[in-house]
C-alpha cells in the first residue's frame, strides 16, 4: 500500500473545509457503504478533532466517542455532528428498481 505525501493530505485538509466539499465527501462515503460515523470519524480527523468539537459545541472526548461505530449514538447527536456540514439524517422513499416487476 502506498503511502500518501503530506501535500495531498494538507490539501485535502483544506477542501474539507469547504463545508459543501465536506457534505459532499460525507453522502459519498455513505453511497459506497461506508457507515456514517465512519466517514464523520474520517472527516473529523482531518479537519481535527479539538477544532471540529469546538464547532459543535462538545468536548473533544465526547466527539471521538460518538464518532466510534461501536457506540449507539442518537439521531441527535449524528444531526449535531451534520449542522456544520448543512446535513441532517432524514427518511426518504427507496427509488424502485425500473426493470423490477412488482
Amino acid at each position: 500500500m502506498s503511502v500518501r505525501s503530506r501535500d495531498w493530505s494538507e490539501g485535502l485538509a483544506r477542501q474539507l473545509r469547504d463545508p459543501a466539499f465536506a457534505a459532499k465527501s460525507v453522502k459519498a462515503a455513505l453511497g459506497e457503504g461506508i457507515p456514517l460515523q465512519a466517514a464523520l470519524g474520517r472527516l473529523v480527523r482531518s479537519l481535527g478533532v479539538k477544532e471540529y468539537a469546538a464547532r459543535v459545541g462538545m468536548a473533544p472526548p465526547n466527539l471521538v466517542r460518538a464518532l466510534d461505530p461501536s457506540r449507539n449514538v442518537t439521531q441527535e447527536t449524528l444531526n449535531r455532528l451534520l449542522r456544520p456540514l448543512g446535513l441532517r439524517l432524514s427518511v426518504e422513499p427507496i427509488a424502485e428498481d425500473q426493470g423490477r416487476a412488482a
